[in-house]
């Protein structure tokens, strides 16, 4: 692992207190914003983080002849799609490549223009998310893809046609990808076993404001009637539930007590319960939640992640550093990213004891059994953890090694936290809000 420049040192041991807020969510706005490529009519996307992956798209829809021009009010944009253009293929990869949302631009482009091309993507290291399945499913529409030197060419040399589709996995990625290509296909799409996430069905109520029909089974069904043309849509991102839950696990870890101004319950409701099981307390009003270390010892706990409704792999991270402040043992299954417990090593280094099992230690259904993945870890707690030098290997794993160095005694130098801004907006200043004793290696105040 490369240690890279941004570095971050962390003065630990003192609990993280205050007031933050988060906006919408990353694994939302950003498809709602290719969504935009879709209409006819200009579309007004309100509660937008400043991150760089809502940098990416707004880049590449730039790149694609899309007008993006700032609103009235903070975190609103507006884009306006009446010419739609290739893009330079240098120019798409320069922009793309940090990023895995380039993918779902396929269907778009190629309802729009006929012709897409998509660079080599990137995207945190924390499993294989094969992409070799988007293109199937363009394929099933109907599209013509060509492997090229720089990336993927594909044609639409006719109008898509809807089709059926089953996962293999309840995949977001894919789900999106039929959702962004279903919705002006010819006929109808039926989708099964597909992921039903909050940001998906906030995605969903975005084509519907656009002109869509889609419906929703209870049985992991989706049905897109395809529509001949959509118009633009005026939508407010829900928020991002993974972050709040990186800033819940922070207030536990650090014995602190944190207010996350627009945390909703309903998206949450499964991470509040495992909360509350460990030990931490909530208190939830119309404007947010609040998080806090009610004193005395943490319950080590039994964990499964899973698709929505289950336990969100992206909450899994951060709690488990709370986790090392438990008495007991717990147990952690991760069953949706196969590489998604690596970090833990460096929690080891700080005094951690976690060990990684290549057996399933849970009862659900799970991918990696009998594939020699170490994907199920033992956390003996509580331990008291020491300042280190580490190295973020993902965004939510970087946002953990964040709060192990908060917890720890001593100082911390945190190398690569620039990947946290794909995901946590302004989150430099929001640990000053919290009291975070952070700085850069000069000594300047980390801003």
């Amino acid at each position: 692992m490369t240690v890279t420049d941004d570095v971050l040192l962390v003065h630990g041991g003192t609990p993280l207190e205050g007031e933050i807020r988060v906006r919408g969510a990353k694994n939302l706005v950003p498809k709602a914003m290719v969504a935009a490529l879709l209409g006819s009519a200009p579309s007004r996307l309100r509660n937008v983080p400043d991150i760089r992956d809502v940098r990416v798209v707004r880049g590449l829809l730039q790149l694609h002849g899309v007008t993006v021009r700032p609103g009235d009010q903070p975190g609103e944009l507006i884009m306006d799609p009446s010419h739609v253009e290739s893009a330079n293929v240098a120019d798409i990869d320069a922009h793309a490549g940090s990023s895995r949302i380039p993918i779902l631009f396929c269907g778009p482009l190629l309802h729009r223009l006929g012709h897409a091309f998509i660079p080599g993507l990137g995207g945190c290291d924390i499993g294989g998310r094969p992409i070799d399945f988007h293109f199937e499913v363009l394929r099933q529409f109907g599209a013509t893809i060509e492997k090229r030197a720089d990336g993927q060419y594909l044609e639409a040399p006719q109008r898509l046609r809807g089709t059926k589709i089953r996962l293999p996995y309840p995949s977001v990625g894919a789900t999106e990808q039929v959702l962004l290509t279903a919705v002006l296909a010819e006929g109808v799409t039926e989708l099964s076993n597909a992921a039903v996430e909050p940001e998906i069905e906030d995605l969903i109520c975005v084509l519907q404001k656009m002109g869509a029909i889609i419906a929703m089974d209870t049985d992991r069904t989706i049905r897109i009637t395809g529509v001949d043309s959509l118009g633009g849509y005026n939508h407010h991102a829900l928020s991002d539930r993974l972050e709040a839950a990186s800033w819940a696990s922070a207030a536990l870890a650090t014995e602190g007590n944190i207010y996350v101004r627009g945390a909703q319950q309903r998206s949450m409701m499964t991470f509040l319960n495992t909360y509350r099981k460990v030990g931490g307390a909530f208190e939830i009003d119309d404007e947010g939640i609040r998080f806090w270390h009610p004193g005395g010892s943490l319950n080590a706990i039994a964990l499964e992640t899973d698709v929505h409704p289950g336990f969100q792999t992206d909450w899994q991270q951060p709690l488990v550093v709370a986790l090392t402040q438990a008495a007991g043992l717990s147990i952690v299954h991760e069953t949706v990213y196969e590489s998604r417990l690596g970090f833990t090593s460096a929690l080891n280094q700080m005094g951690a004891h976690i060990q990684l099992y290549r057996e399933c230690l849970g009862g659900s259904d799970c991918r990696f059994g009998q594939r020699n993945f170490l994907h199920s870890a033992v956390v003996s707690g509580p331990t008291k953890l020491q300042g280190a030098d580490l190295v973020i290997p993902d965004l939510r794993g970087g946002f953990s090694y964040l709060i192990a160095a908060l917890a720890a005694q001593g100082t911390s130098r945190v190398h690569g936290i620039d990947l946290i801004n794909r995901g946590y907006e302004n989150f430099m200043e929001k640990l000053q809000e919290l009291g975070a004793k952070v700085e850069l290696p000069n000594g300047r105040t980390a801003l």
